[in-house]
């Protein structure tokens, strides 16, 4: 069953989170008590969220920790479908 494509979720804390209130990486980063490099590869794309980093989204923004960690499963279930013609594995069948 492939998925659609979801959104990386760091994507979203940029377009949500940051951009609308004029934040900066590095204020951001700051403001959580992250690591400038940590918040920059989030938003990037380059890291995948973490669930501290949900909970300080929830905690700085409202927004549901849960809703970050089913965003990341989305996005990273979507990625292993595109996949998975590559996974080899045959259906079990219990002994009779």
């Amino acid at each position: 069953m492939a998925m659609k494509n979801p959104s990386h979720p760091g994507r979203v804390v940029r377009t949500m989170c940051l951009e609308p209130h004029g934040l900066t990486v590095t204020a951001a980063a700051d403001w959580l008590d992250v690591s400038r490099q940590a918040l920059n590869n989030l938003v990037n794309q380059k890291s995948a969220m973490s669930a501290d980093m949900a909970i300080r989204l929830e905690k700085g923004f409202g927004i549901k920790a849960e809703m970050w960690l089913n965003m990341q499963l989305a996005f990273d279930l979507a990625n292993a479908y595109r996949n998975a013609r590559a996974i080899h594995v045959k259906p079990f069948k219990a002994a009779a």
